[in-house]
Protein backbone atom coordinates (compact mmCIF):
# COMPACT_ATOMS: atom_id res chain seq x y z
CA UNK A 1 0.00 0.00 0.00
CA UNK A 2 1.35 3.47 -0.93
CA UNK A 3 1.97 5.05 2.49
CA UNK A 4 2.25 8.56 0.98
CA UNK A 5 -1.32 8.51 -0.35
CA UNK A 6 -4.46 9.12 1.76
CA UNK A 7 -5.83 5.78 2.95
CA UNK A 8 -9.39 5.12 1.83
CA UNK A 9 -11.76 2.36 2.90
CA UNK A 10 -11.51 0.92 -0.59
CA UNK A 11 -7.75 0.67 -0.21
CA UNK A 12 -8.07 -1.01 3.17
CA UNK A 13 -10.67 -3.43 1.81
CA UNK A 14 -8.34 -4.33 -1.04
CA UNK A 15 -5.53 -4.85 1.47
CA UNK A 16 -7.74 -7.07 3.64
CA UNK A 17 -8.67 -9.15 0.58
CA UNK A 18 -5.03 -9.49 -0.44
CA UNK A 19 -3.74 -10.52 3.00
CA UNK A 20 -6.66 -12.86 3.65
CA UNK A 21 -6.02 -14.64 0.35
CA UNK A 22 -2.31 -14.91 1.14
CA UNK A 23 -3.07 -16.45 4.50
CA UNK A 24 -5.60 -18.87 3.05
CA UNK A 25 -3.01 -20.08 0.57
CA UNK A 26 -0.37 -20.38 3.30
CA UNK A 27 -2.47 -21.90 6.09
CA UNK A 28 -1.46 -25.54 5.53
CA UNK A 29 2.23 -24.72 5.42
CA UNK A 30 1.88 -22.81 8.69
CA UNK A 31 -0.31 -25.55 10.11
CA UNK A 32 2.43 -28.12 9.53
CA UNK A 33 5.11 -26.16 11.37
CA UNK A 34 6.94 -27.97 14.15
CA UNK A 35 7.06 -27.24 17.86
CA UNK A 36 10.50 -25.71 17.34
CA UNK A 37 9.28 -23.40 14.57
CA UNK A 38 6.29 -22.19 16.58
CA UNK A 39 8.45 -21.59 19.63
CA UNK A 40 10.79 -19.51 17.49
CA UNK A 41 7.89 -17.27 16.50
CA UNK A 42 6.97 -16.81 20.13
CA UNK A 43 10.59 -16.11 21.10
CA UNK A 44 10.69 -13.27 18.56
CA UNK A 45 7.66 -11.73 20.21
CA UNK A 46 9.17 -12.12 23.69
CA UNK A 47 12.32 -10.29 22.60
CA UNK A 48 10.26 -7.53 21.01
CA UNK A 49 8.27 -6.95 24.21
CA UNK A 50 11.17 -7.24 26.65
CA UNK A 51 13.87 -5.48 24.63
CA UNK A 52 13.26 -3.94 21.22
CA UNK A 53 9.94 -2.22 21.87
CA UNK A 54 9.76 -2.11 25.66
CA UNK A 55 10.35 1.64 25.92
CA UNK A 56 7.90 2.31 23.08
CA UNK A 57 5.19 0.24 24.80
CA UNK A 58 5.68 2.19 28.03
CA UNK A 59 5.44 5.47 26.13
CA UNK A 60 2.29 4.38 24.27
CA UNK A 61 0.66 3.46 27.58
CA UNK A 62 1.40 6.92 28.90
CA UNK A 63 0.25 8.67 25.72
CA UNK A 64 -3.08 6.83 25.66
CA UNK A 65 -3.87 6.72 29.41
CA UNK A 66 -1.14 8.61 31.29
CA UNK A 67 -0.35 5.14 32.56
CA UNK A 68 2.69 4.80 34.82
CA UNK A 69 5.66 2.76 33.63
CA UNK A 70 5.20 0.31 36.51
CA UNK A 71 1.58 -0.33 35.60
CA UNK A 72 2.46 -0.84 31.94
CA UNK A 73 5.03 -3.42 32.97
CA UNK A 74 2.65 -5.11 35.41
CA UNK A 75 -0.52 -5.18 33.30
CA UNK A 76 0.69 -5.18 29.69
CA UNK A 77 4.15 -6.70 29.36
CA UNK A 78 4.27 -9.12 32.29
CA UNK A 79 1.06 -11.05 31.36
CA UNK A 80 2.16 -11.38 27.73
CA UNK A 81 5.62 -12.64 28.70
CA UNK A 82 4.03 -15.10 31.13
CA UNK A 83 1.81 -16.41 28.33
CA UNK A 84 4.74 -16.77 25.93
CA UNK A 85 6.91 -18.67 28.40
CA UNK A 86 4.10 -20.87 29.71
CA UNK A 87 3.05 -21.74 26.16
CA UNK A 88 6.60 -22.39 24.94
CA UNK A 89 7.25 -24.69 27.90
CA UNK A 90 4.10 -26.75 27.38
CA UNK A 91 3.61 -26.57 23.60
CA UNK A 92 5.19 -29.93 22.81
CA UNK A 93 2.79 -31.66 25.19
CA UNK A 94 -0.23 -29.71 23.88
CA UNK A 95 0.54 -30.51 20.23
CA UNK A 96 1.01 -34.22 20.87
CA UNK A 97 -1.78 -36.51 19.69
CA UNK A 98 -3.90 -37.66 22.61
CA UNK A 99 -4.62 -41.39 22.69
CA UNK A 100 -8.12 -42.34 23.83
CA UNK A 101 -9.77 -45.65 24.59
CA UNK A 102 -11.81 -47.55 22.01
CA UNK A 103 -14.94 -49.51 23.04
CA UNK A 104 -14.67 -53.31 23.05
CA UNK A 105 -17.45 -53.45 20.48
CA UNK A 106 -15.04 -51.75 18.07
CA UNK A 107 -12.19 -54.22 18.54
CA UNK A 108 -9.57 -53.74 15.82
CA UNK A 109 -9.60 -49.92 15.95
CA UNK A 110 -7.26 -47.47 17.65
CA UNK A 111 -8.39 -43.93 18.44
CA UNK A 112 -6.75 -40.60 19.17
CA UNK A 113 -7.40 -36.86 19.16
CA UNK A 114 -5.32 -34.60 16.93
CA UNK A 115 -5.35 -30.86 17.71
CA UNK A 116 -5.16 -29.29 14.30
CA UNK A 117 -5.17 -25.55 13.53
CA UNK A 118 -8.52 -23.99 12.74
CA UNK A 119 -6.91 -22.17 9.81
CA UNK A 120 -7.14 -18.43 9.15
CA UNK A 121 -8.20 -16.61 12.33
CA UNK A 122 -9.13 -13.07 13.29
CA UNK A 123 -8.30 -11.43 16.62
CA UNK A 124 -10.17 -8.22 17.48
CA UNK A 125 -8.52 -6.74 20.57
CA UNK A 126 -9.79 -4.04 22.95
CA UNK A 127 -8.34 -0.74 24.09
CA UNK A 128 -8.16 -1.12 27.87
CA UNK A 129 -5.08 -3.40 27.84
CA UNK A 130 -4.14 -3.03 24.22
CA UNK A 131 -0.89 -5.01 24.25
CA UNK A 132 -1.82 -7.68 26.79
CA UNK A 133 -5.17 -8.47 25.16
CA UNK A 134 -3.71 -8.46 21.65
CA UNK A 135 -0.65 -10.58 22.27
CA UNK A 136 -2.01 -13.24 24.64
CA UNK A 137 -4.60 -14.52 22.11
CA UNK A 138 -1.97 -14.09 19.39
CA UNK A 139 0.36 -16.37 21.34
CA UNK A 140 -2.38 -19.01 21.51
CA UNK A 141 -3.22 -18.66 17.81
CA UNK A 142 0.44 -19.01 16.76
CA UNK A 143 0.94 -21.94 19.13
CA UNK A 144 -2.02 -23.73 17.56
CA UNK A 145 -0.53 -23.26 14.08
CA UNK A 146 -2.89 -20.72 12.57
CA UNK A 147 -2.38 -17.77 10.28
CA UNK A 148 -3.62 -14.61 11.99
CA UNK A 149 -5.01 -11.18 11.21
CA UNK A 150 -5.10 -8.93 14.27
CA UNK A 151 -7.22 -5.79 14.50
CA UNK A 152 -6.20 -3.53 17.45
CA UNK A 153 -8.61 -0.96 18.86
CA UNK A 154 -8.73 2.52 17.37
CA UNK A 155 -9.60 3.96 20.81
CA UNK A 156 -5.93 3.78 21.83
CA UNK A 157 -4.26 5.06 18.64
CA UNK A 158 -0.71 5.16 19.99
CA UNK A 159 -0.89 1.57 21.18
CA UNK A 160 -2.64 0.44 17.98
CA UNK A 161 0.07 1.90 15.76
CA UNK A 162 2.78 0.27 17.82
CA UNK A 163 1.03 -3.12 17.89
CA UNK A 164 0.75 -3.02 14.09
CA UNK A 165 4.42 -2.05 13.78
CA UNK A 166 5.56 -4.85 16.08
CA UNK A 167 3.53 -7.49 14.24
CA UNK A 168 4.39 -6.31 10.76
CA UNK A 169 8.10 -6.05 11.67
CA UNK A 170 8.26 -9.51 13.25
CA UNK A 171 6.19 -11.65 10.90
CA UNK A 172 5.54 -12.24 7.23
CA UNK A 173 2.02 -11.04 6.40
CA UNK A 174 1.17 -14.45 4.96
CA UNK A 175 1.47 -15.77 8.54
CA UNK A 176 0.58 -12.90 10.90
CA UNK A 177 -0.61 -9.42 9.94
CA UNK A 178 -2.17 -6.40 11.63
CA UNK A 179 -4.91 -4.21 10.15
CA UNK A 180 -5.59 -0.80 11.71
CA UNK A 181 -8.77 1.23 11.52
CA UNK A 182 -12.16 1.70 13.12
CA UNK A 183 -15.66 0.34 12.69
CA UNK A 184 -15.64 0.36 8.84
CA UNK A 185 -12.43 -1.65 8.71
CA UNK A 186 -13.67 -4.09 11.34
CA UNK A 187 -16.92 -4.47 9.40
CA UNK A 188 -14.96 -5.37 6.27
CA UNK A 189 -12.89 -7.91 8.18
CA UNK A 190 -16.03 -9.53 9.57
CA UNK A 191 -17.27 -10.14 6.03
CA UNK A 192 -14.43 -12.61 5.42
CA UNK A 193 -14.94 -16.35 6.03
CA UNK A 194 -12.47 -16.73 8.89
CA UNK A 195 -12.15 -20.12 10.55
CA UNK A 196 -12.26 -18.59 14.03
CA UNK A 197 -12.78 -15.13 15.53
CA UNK A 198 -11.44 -14.17 18.95
CA UNK A 199 -13.07 -10.96 20.17
CA UNK A 200 -12.52 -9.08 23.41
CA UNK A 201 -14.84 -6.19 24.22
CA UNK A 202 -18.33 -5.18 25.25
CA UNK A 203 -21.28 -7.61 25.09
CA UNK A 204 -23.12 -5.26 22.71
CA UNK A 205 -20.30 -5.50 20.15
CA UNK A 206 -19.89 -9.20 20.85
CA UNK A 207 -23.41 -9.70 19.50
CA UNK A 208 -22.43 -7.92 16.27
CA UNK A 209 -19.35 -10.12 15.91
CA UNK A 210 -21.33 -13.29 16.59
CA UNK A 211 -24.00 -12.32 14.04
CA UNK A 212 -21.35 -11.68 11.38
CA UNK A 213 -19.61 -14.96 12.22
CA UNK A 214 -22.90 -16.84 11.82
CA UNK A 215 -22.98 -15.90 8.13
CA UNK A 216 -19.98 -18.19 7.60
CA UNK A 217 -20.63 -20.57 10.52
CA UNK A 218 -17.37 -19.31 11.98
CA UNK A 219 -16.58 -20.40 15.52
CA UNK A 220 -16.06 -17.61 18.04
CA UNK A 221 -14.38 -16.87 21.34
CA UNK A 222 -16.06 -13.86 22.93
CA UNK A 223 -14.30 -12.39 25.95
CA UNK A 224 -16.89 -9.89 27.15
CA UNK A 225 -17.56 -8.31 30.54
CA UNK A 226 -20.48 -7.11 32.58
CA UNK A 227 -21.03 -6.13 36.17
CA UNK A 228 -18.71 -8.23 38.34
CA UNK A 229 -20.11 -8.30 41.91
CA UNK A 230 -18.25 -8.23 45.19
CA UNK A 231 -19.58 -9.42 48.53
CA UNK A 232 -17.99 -8.44 51.86
CA UNK A 233 -19.61 -10.23 54.78
CA UNK A 234 -19.38 -9.51 58.50
CA UNK A 235 -16.58 -12.05 59.05
CA UNK A 236 -14.23 -10.60 56.43
CA UNK A 237 -10.94 -8.89 57.12
CA UNK A 238 -12.47 -5.54 56.19
CA UNK A 239 -9.21 -3.59 55.96
CA UNK A 240 -7.67 -6.16 53.61
CA UNK A 241 -10.89 -6.38 51.59
CA UNK A 242 -11.12 -2.61 51.17
CA UNK A 243 -7.47 -2.36 50.13
CA UNK A 244 -7.70 -5.17 47.55
CA UNK A 245 -10.97 -3.88 46.12
CA UNK A 246 -9.55 -0.34 45.92
CA UNK A 247 -6.50 -1.65 44.07
CA UNK A 248 -8.56 -3.66 41.57
CA UNK A 249 -11.10 -0.85 41.07
CA UNK A 250 -8.48 1.89 40.56
CA UNK A 251 -5.98 0.07 38.36
CA UNK A 252 -6.15 1.47 34.82
CA UNK A 253 -8.72 3.90 36.26
CA UNK A 254 -11.17 1.04 36.65
CA UNK A 255 -11.15 0.26 32.93
CA UNK A 256 -10.83 -3.49 33.44
CA UNK A 257 -13.38 -6.10 32.40
CA UNK A 258 -12.82 -8.03 35.65
CA UNK A 259 -12.80 -4.99 37.96
CA UNK A 260 -15.19 -5.13 40.93
CA UNK A 261 -18.22 -3.33 39.53
CA UNK A 262 -20.23 -2.97 42.74
CA UNK A 263 -20.05 -4.11 46.36
CA UNK A 264 -22.57 -5.64 48.70
CA UNK A 265 -21.18 -5.08 52.19
CA UNK A 266 -22.71 -6.36 55.43
CA UNK A 267 -24.38 -3.45 57.18
CA UNK A 268 -22.43 -4.08 60.40
CA UNK A 269 -19.11 -3.33 58.64
CA UNK A 270 -20.23 -0.78 56.05
CA UNK A 271 -18.79 2.28 57.78
CA UNK A 272 -15.53 0.51 58.48
CA UNK A 273 -15.34 -0.58 54.85
CA UNK A 274 -15.73 3.01 53.58
CA UNK A 275 -13.14 4.25 56.07
CA UNK A 276 -10.65 1.56 55.07
CA UNK A 277 -11.32 2.15 51.36
CA UNK A 278 -10.44 5.83 51.80
CA UNK A 279 -7.26 4.86 53.66
CA UNK A 280 -6.27 2.46 50.89
CA UNK A 281 -6.80 5.04 48.13
CA UNK A 282 -4.80 7.62 50.07
CA UNK A 283 -1.97 5.13 50.62
CA UNK A 284 -1.81 4.36 46.90
CA UNK A 285 -2.52 7.75 45.33
CA UNK A 286 -2.14 10.36 48.08
CA UNK A 287 -4.63 13.01 49.17
CA UNK A 288 -5.04 14.25 45.59
CA UNK A 289 -4.95 11.37 43.06
CA UNK A 290 -5.20 13.88 40.21
CA UNK A 291 -1.66 15.03 40.97
CA UNK A 292 -0.29 11.52 41.45
CA UNK A 293 1.51 10.03 38.44
CA UNK A 294 0.41 6.52 39.45
CA UNK A 295 -3.22 7.36 38.70
CA UNK A 296 -4.41 6.93 35.11
CA UNK A 297 -7.03 8.77 33.07
CA UNK A 298 -10.20 7.70 31.27
CA UNK A 299 -9.33 6.69 27.72
CA UNK A 300 -11.26 9.40 25.81
CA UNK A 301 -13.95 12.10 25.93
CA UNK A 302 -16.75 9.71 25.05
CA UNK A 303 -16.09 7.42 27.97
CA UNK A 304 -15.58 10.38 30.30
CA UNK A 305 -19.01 11.74 29.33
CA UNK A 306 -20.53 8.30 29.90
CA UNK A 307 -19.17 8.17 33.44
CA UNK A 308 -20.17 11.77 34.04
CA UNK A 309 -23.75 10.92 33.06
CA UNK A 310 -23.75 8.05 35.56
CA UNK A 311 -22.71 10.40 38.34
CA UNK A 312 -25.25 13.04 37.33
CA UNK A 313 -27.95 10.39 37.43
CA UNK A 314 -26.78 9.30 40.89
CA UNK A 315 -26.87 12.85 42.24
CA UNK A 316 -30.36 13.38 40.84
CA UNK A 317 -31.43 10.27 42.76
CA UNK A 318 -30.07 11.69 46.03
CA UNK A 319 -27.19 9.25 46.23
CA UNK A 320 -24.67 9.66 49.00
CA UNK A 321 -21.15 10.27 47.74
CA UNK A 322 -19.09 8.55 50.41
CA UNK A 323 -15.80 9.70 48.89
CA UNK A 324 -14.48 11.28 45.69
CA UNK A 325 -16.84 12.43 42.98
CA UNK A 326 -14.44 14.97 41.46
CA UNK A 327 -14.17 15.11 37.67
CA UNK A 328 -12.18 17.18 35.17
CA UNK A 329 -13.33 17.02 31.57
CA UNK A 330 -10.13 18.66 30.25
CA UNK A 331 -8.04 15.77 31.55
CA UNK A 332 -10.66 12.98 31.39
CA UNK A 333 -10.06 12.70 35.12
CA UNK A 334 -12.43 10.80 37.39
CA UNK A 335 -11.48 10.55 41.06
CA UNK A 336 -11.72 7.30 43.03
CA UNK A 337 -15.35 7.44 44.12
CA UNK A 338 -17.68 5.50 46.40
CA UNK A 339 -21.45 6.01 46.10
CA UNK A 340 -24.23 4.59 48.28
CA UNK A 341 -28.01 4.94 48.64
CA UNK A 342 -28.89 3.94 45.08
CA UNK A 343 -31.74 1.79 43.81
CA UNK A 344 -31.68 -0.80 41.03
CA UNK A 345 -32.86 1.74 38.44
CA UNK A 346 -29.79 3.97 38.82
CA UNK A 347 -27.36 3.92 35.90
CA UNK A 348 -24.52 2.91 38.22
CA UNK A 349 -26.46 -0.23 39.10
CA UNK A 350 -27.79 -0.94 35.60
CA UNK A 351 -24.76 -0.33 33.37
CA UNK A 352 -21.25 -1.76 33.42
CA UNK A 353 -19.21 1.08 34.94
CA UNK A 354 -15.71 0.57 33.51
CA UNK A 355 -14.33 3.37 35.63
CA UNK A 356 -13.18 4.14 39.21
CA UNK A 357 -16.70 4.66 40.60
CA UNK A 358 -17.81 2.07 43.15
CA UNK A 359 -21.48 1.82 44.13
CA UNK A 360 -22.10 0.01 47.42
CA UNK A 361 -25.13 -1.21 49.30
CA UNK A 362 -25.64 -3.14 52.50
CA UNK A 363 -27.15 -6.51 53.36
CA UNK A 364 -27.97 -8.48 56.50
CA UNK A 365 -28.44 -11.96 55.01
CA UNK A 366 -26.10 -13.58 52.45
CA UNK A 367 -29.17 -14.57 50.45
CA UNK A 368 -29.77 -10.90 49.56
CA UNK A 369 -26.71 -10.31 47.35
CA UNK A 370 -26.93 -13.84 45.95
CA UNK A 371 -30.56 -13.26 44.99
CA UNK A 372 -29.62 -10.01 43.27
CA UNK A 373 -26.80 -11.68 41.33
CA UNK A 374 -29.10 -14.51 40.26
CA UNK A 375 -31.53 -12.04 38.68
CA UNK A 376 -28.87 -10.44 36.48
CA UNK A 377 -26.62 -11.57 33.66
CA UNK A 378 -23.83 -13.98 34.56
CA UNK A 379 -20.75 -11.91 35.45
CA UNK A 380 -17.22 -12.42 34.21
CA UNK A 381 -15.85 -12.35 37.74
CA UNK A 382 -17.31 -12.66 41.24
CA UNK A 383 -15.46 -11.79 44.44
CA UNK A 384 -16.27 -12.93 47.97
CA UNK A 385 -14.55 -11.64 51.09
CA UNK A 386 -15.33 -13.85 54.05
CA UNK A 387 -13.90 -16.17 56.70
CA UNK A 388 -17.16 -18.09 56.85
CA UNK A 389 -16.79 -21.19 54.64
CA UNK A 390 -20.53 -21.76 54.70
CA UNK A 391 -21.11 -18.31 53.19
CA UNK A 392 -18.36 -18.83 50.63
CA UNK A 393 -19.82 -22.18 49.57
CA UNK A 394 -23.33 -20.73 49.42
CA UNK A 395 -22.22 -17.98 47.04
CA UNK A 396 -20.15 -20.37 44.92
CA UNK A 397 -22.94 -22.95 44.62
CA UNK A 398 -25.81 -20.54 44.02
CA UNK A 399 -24.34 -18.18 41.44
CA UNK A 400 -22.94 -18.58 37.93
CA UNK A 401 -19.89 -16.65 36.72
CA UNK A 402 -16.80 -16.91 34.57
CA UNK A 403 -14.66 -17.18 37.72
CA UNK A 404 -14.89 -16.69 41.46
CA UNK A 405 -12.09 -15.38 43.65
CA UNK A 406 -12.21 -15.64 47.44
CA UNK A 407 -10.61 -12.87 49.50
CA UNK A 408 -9.05 -11.09 46.52
CA UNK A 409 -10.16 -9.32 43.35
CA UNK A 410 -9.19 -9.43 39.67
CA UNK A 411 -6.37 -11.96 40.02
CA UNK A 412 -7.94 -14.87 38.11
CA UNK A 413 -6.52 -13.71 34.76
CA UNK A 414 -2.95 -13.97 36.04
CA UNK A 415 -2.86 -17.77 36.37
CA UNK A 416 -2.23 -19.36 32.93
CA UNK A 417 -3.34 -22.72 34.32
CA UNK A 418 -6.90 -21.45 34.83
CA UNK A 419 -9.43 -21.00 32.03
CA UNK A 420 -10.35 -17.37 31.50
CA UNK A 421 -13.68 -16.35 30.04
CA UNK A 422 -17.29 -15.67 30.84
CA UNK A 423 -20.63 -17.37 30.50
CA UNK A 424 -23.41 -16.22 28.16
CA UNK A 425 -23.55 -12.41 28.39
CA UNK A 426 -20.03 -12.24 29.86
CA UNK A 427 -18.48 -14.44 27.22
CA UNK A 428 -18.39 -17.59 25.12
CA UNK A 429 -15.37 -19.87 25.17
CA UNK A 430 -12.19 -19.78 27.24
CA UNK A 431 -8.68 -18.47 26.82
CA UNK A 432 -5.33 -18.59 28.67
CA UNK A 433 -2.79 -21.39 28.53
CA UNK A 434 -4.00 -24.68 27.13
CA UNK A 435 -7.54 -23.30 26.99
CA UNK A 436 -6.40 -20.65 24.51
CA UNK A 437 -4.51 -23.26 22.49
CA UNK A 438 -7.65 -25.38 22.31
CA UNK A 439 -9.82 -22.37 21.40
CA UNK A 440 -7.73 -21.92 18.25
CA UNK A 441 -7.60 -25.68 17.53
CA UNK A 442 -9.99 -28.24 16.13
CA UNK A 443 -10.01 -31.42 18.19
CA UNK A 444 -10.10 -33.91 15.34
CA UNK A 445 -10.99 -37.52 16.06
CA UNK A 446 -8.68 -39.98 14.31
CA UNK A 447 -9.45 -43.71 14.00
CA UNK A 448 -7.31 -46.42 12.52
CA UNK A 449 -8.45 -49.98 11.77
CA UNK A 450 -5.41 -52.16 12.27
CA UNK A 451 -6.77 -55.71 12.73
CA UNK A 452 -6.54 -58.26 9.88
CA UNK A 453 -10.10 -59.38 10.60
CA UNK A 454 -13.05 -56.99 10.11
CA UNK A 455 -15.39 -57.59 13.04
CA UNK A 456 -17.68 -54.76 11.93
CA UNK A 457 -18.86 -56.81 8.93
CA UNK A 458 -21.00 -58.82 11.32
CA UNK A 459 -23.29 -55.76 11.56
CA UNK A 460 -23.69 -55.22 7.80
CA UNK A 461 -27.07 -55.87 6.07
CA UNK A 462 -28.96 -57.91 5.16
CA UNK A 463 -30.47 -58.08 8.64
CA UNK A 464 -32.03 -61.20 10.11
CA UNK A 465 -32.88 -62.71 13.49
CA UNK A 466 -29.31 -63.90 14.06
CA UNK A 467 -27.97 -60.40 13.56
CA UNK A 468 -30.62 -58.94 15.82
CA UNK A 469 -29.57 -61.42 18.49
CA UNK A 470 -25.89 -60.52 17.97
CA UNK A 471 -26.64 -56.81 18.27
CA UNK A 472 -28.66 -57.43 21.45
CA UNK A 473 -25.69 -59.26 22.97
CA UNK A 474 -23.29 -56.47 21.99
CA UNK A 475 -25.61 -53.86 23.51
CA UNK A 476 -25.97 -55.91 26.68
CA UNK A 477 -22.30 -56.70 27.23
CA UNK A 478 -20.22 -54.08 25.40
CA UNK A 479 -22.21 -50.83 25.13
Amino acid sequence: MDKSAPVTLEMVTSEIDRIFELQQQNQYKVGNTTVKERRAKLKKLEKALMETYKADIIQAGYDDFRKHEAEVMLTEIFPAITAIRHTSKNLGKWMRDEKVATPMAMFGFSSKIKYEPKGVVLIISPWNFAFNLSFIPLVAAIAAGNTVILKPSENTPNSARLIAKIINDLYDESEVAAIQGGVPETTELLKKPFNHIFFTGAPSIGKVVMKAAAEHLTSVSLELGGKSPTIVDETADVAAAAERIAWAKSMNNGQICIAPDYVYVHESVKEKFVTEYKKAITAMYGDNPKENDSYNRIVNDRHFRRLSSYMEDAVERNAKIEMGGQMDEKENYVAPTVVSNLGDDALLWREEIFGPILPIRTFTDIKEPVGYIQKGEKPLGLYVYSKNQQNIDYVNNNTRSGAIVVNYSATQYSNPNLPFGGSNNSGIGKGNGIFGFKAFSNAKGVQNHWAPIDGMKGFYPPYNKDKVGLIEKVVKWFA
